[in-house]
């Protein structure tokens, strides 16, 4: 069932220790098939270079499993809270990255200090109210809070990201980790300036038609 996108989501998994934005077992990525609207996710509490596409877990929307010898991820029901919400999301993707999370720690979203935010996020990235894990909370904050972004700081806790694909939701990890480490090093030798709204609006829109093949 599903074994190119199982194949892909264990892939995916395993590119965020090599990006440093996980440690031992934490994290997890998703993918949500487009015809069937059923969902890949990584096993619980299992070591990223011990996974193999035949771990993955698919379930439903509703979270009954459909394929897979272990548990699903413990943050599965926030992934499908987003899914039943969110129509254009079809990847989702959890860390505790350092940098990223150190915002997340202190409550404070990110604002627009680098063409690199307004590039990729079109904005600040935004930060949801403290939950508990393990059920829908998570979830409903992330779609209560997070507007246009594909990104979350959820505080206490760590990051979500959101995409059209899984590729898209990993990219956006990787990147927010990347302009988190800038800001908190500009933030350390001084106080940065915001750049103004409407250079943000005009840099992300001319960015996301414009950059790429």
């Amino acid at each position: 069932m599903l074994e190119e996108l199982k194949e892909k989501v264990c892939a995916l998994n395993q590119e965020l220790p090599k990006s440093h934005l996980v440690v031992w077992t934490s994290g997890n990525v998703s993918g949500r098939d487009i015809k069937t609207g059923y969902v890949v996710i990584k096993p619980s509490g299992v070591k990223y270079e011990q996974l193999r596409p035949k771990d993955m877990v698919v379930v439903d929307l509703q979270g009954k499993i459909l394929e897979g010898q272990g548990k699903p991820s413990f943050d599965t029901a926030t992934h499908l809270h987003v899914y039943r919400h969110r129509s254009d999301v079809n990847g989702v993707v959890h860390t505790h990255s350092n940098y990223a999370t150190s915002f997340a720690a202190l409550g404070e979203p990110i604002p627009v200090y680098l063409t690199a935010i307004a590039d990729e996020f079109g904005g600040s990235i935004p930060v949801g109210a403290y939950c508990q894990i393990g059920g829908e909370e998570i979830g409903k904050e992330i779609i209560r809070s997070i507007g246009k972004s594909p990104a979350i700081l959820m505080k206490n806790h760590g990051v979500f990201t959101i995409g059209p694909t899984p590729e898209a939701a990993i990219k956006a990890a990787v990147m927010i980790e990347d302009i988190a480490k800038t800001v908190f090093l500009a933030l350390l030798r001084g106080t940065p300036v915001e750049i103004p709204k409407s250079e943000v609006e005009r840099a992300h829109q001319a960015y996301m038609g414009t950059y790429g093949q």
